[in-house]
């Protein structure tokens, strides 16, 4: 499928990137609730719903970005017979996550592209972004190979590829320690 894609700012995730996440990500998509964070044309999202994904969530806020997104959600839904729900969230990502955290433990899944300049590693450090997964749920967080990814409590780094310019960092959520040394 071509993703409709506005003239300017967005950067959608280019196809062999794409499909190395997946590869990654393999079974996991299955079945998964998905929460596709600063969305664009939807690239990541539509992807796990052509590979079983149970709902995908997008958020998104520029006015260019969710009109091309509607109009490749309408596409792919008419292309494919998929159980797939969708919803389309416009609002930045920083006014959304409290809401979408209020449902916590809700997505298996979380794709994150921001705009590459340290975007990454600001929202690492969203007190609410944590809350949204499951427990062992993946962040799919996606950067600028030249942007330091200052990673912060409780994320963890699973896995981490550079694709050209752009890093890939796989990331859950570190279990609280079990300590019970007194």
């Amino acid at each position: 499928m071509t993703l409709a894609v506005p003239r300017a700012g967005v950067r959608p995730t280019a196809d062999r990137i794409r499909q190395a996440i997946f590869s990654r990500l393999g079974d996991r998509v299955a079945g998964a609730r998905v929460l596709d964070l600063f969305a664009g044309t939807g690239a990541l999202g539509l992807e796990a719903a052509s590979r079983g994904a149970k709902s995908v969530t997008f958020v998104e806020q520029t006015r260019a970005a969710l009109e091309c997104l509607v109009k490749n959600i309408q596409t792919f839904r008419h292309n494919r017979e998929v159980n797939c729900l969708f919803a389309v969230v416009r609002a930045s990502v920083a006014s959304q996550l409290p809401r979408i955290a209020a449902d916590a433990g809700a997505f298996q899944l979380v794709f994150a592209d921001p705009p590459y300049g340290g975007t990454a590693s600001k929202l690492l450090r969203e007190p609410e972004l944590p809350s949204v997964l499951v427990n062992d749920g993946l962040l799919v967080l996606e950067s600028a190979k030249r942007d330091e990814l200052t990673l912060t409590e409780p994320w963890e780094r699973v896995r981490e590829s550079i694709y050209g310019d752009t890093r890939v960092t796989f990331l859950q959520v570190r279990p609280p320690s079990t300590n019970t040394d007194c």
